[in-house]
């Protein structure tokens, strides 16, 4: 089976050790983050590949099947929609309703009290 190697931009620090341990599929940009090449890894390069992978500081690299779809990501929650249109409203999602208490301490500064 043929490999590729993908990255995760996300996740990418730009540390380039990827591109130090495997200069024939990476390269690096002015910043440091990773540019690789268009093409599947080599059998040859193929341990190098899966070191490199292994030894990345944030684990953004990766190897993935050439034949492989990238898919872009989807709701995973049971019951859930990947349409963002049925999700509630963001104030709504995982925060606690403000504590009357604590409000009633909180101060505003403006131009005149400072």
């Amino acid at each position: 089976m043929k490999y590729r190697l993908a990255v995760n931009p996300i996740a990418c620090s730009g540390h380039g050790l990827c591109a130090d341990m495997l200069p024939e599929l990476i390269g690096t940009d002015e910043w440091g983050y990773p540019i690789l090449a268009d093409h599947p890894v080599p059998p040859n390069l193929s341990s190098l590949a899966r070191r490199a992978v292994r030894l990345c500081p944030t684990l953004a690299l990766r190897l993935e099947p050439l034949d492989a779809e990238r898919k872009a990501p989807t709701n995973t929650q049971p019951g859930g929609s990947a349409d963002p249109a049925s999700r509630p409203a963001a104030s709504s999602v995982g925060r606690p309703a403000a504590n009357p208490a604590y409000l009633g301490t909180c101060q505003t500064l403006t131009g005149d009290s400072i």
